[in-house]
Formats: structure tokens, sequence, C-alpha cells
């Protein structure tokens, strides 16, 4: 096979969730699920916590905690997590960072 025979287009991203995400917003909701299921970890970590002592306390199985520290992102929702999150005495903040007015969306 020649270059002539087939034409290939590759995207680079410097956002990994970009990359496996059908829109910017599923792209979003991944980033924040992320950087949450890694904050529940390093906290659990900090605390000493078994896997099994930390779903107990949170009141969540073991299996299901296995798939948090595992980071399973598929099996937890942003509910789940901020939940599981609060628990542990995380303060959720949201920051926002403005957009360039060239990427507005569409009507805005």
């Amino acid at each position: 096979m020649t270059d002539e025979d087939e034409d290939v287009t590759i995207t680079t991203t410097a956002d990994p969730w970009e990359a496996v995400a059908d829109t910017e917003e599923e792209a979003a909701n991944l980033r924040v699920r992320a950087d949450l299921m890694i904050s529940i970890a390093e906290v659990i970590t900090a605390y000493g916590w078994s896997q099994a002592d930390a779903a107990h306390r949170l009141g969540i199985t073991a299996p299901r905690m296995s798939d948090l520290i595992r980071g399973k992102i598929d099996k937890f929702s942003l509910d789940a997590l901020v939940n599981i999150g609060v628990g542990l005495g995380l303060h959720l903040t949201i920051i926002h960072t403005p957009i360039e007015e060239t990427a507005a969306p569409a009507g805005a």
C-alpha cells in the first residue's frame, strides 16, 4: 500500500479526554470525574485507610471502592463522585476559566 492508496488524517490534542470523547461536554465531564477520582484516592491514602475501610466508612461496597481506586471512570457518575467526596470531607468548588471570545458557542 502506498500513500496514494489511502488518505490518513491524524488529529492531535493536548487534552486526552478530548481524544476519547465525542463532544466537548463529554470531555469536560470526564475531566471533572477523573479529577474527583484522583482527589478521593489521595484522601483515602492520606487517611491510611484500606479500600475495605474506606468503603465501609463511605457506605459503598468494597468492589465499588476498588473500581474507584483503579480509575474505572465509566462506572461513576459525577453525582456519585461528589457524594463520595463530600463523605470524605472534601470541599468541592468549581473554578471557571474564561473561554476566548472566538471559541464562544453559536448563539452565545
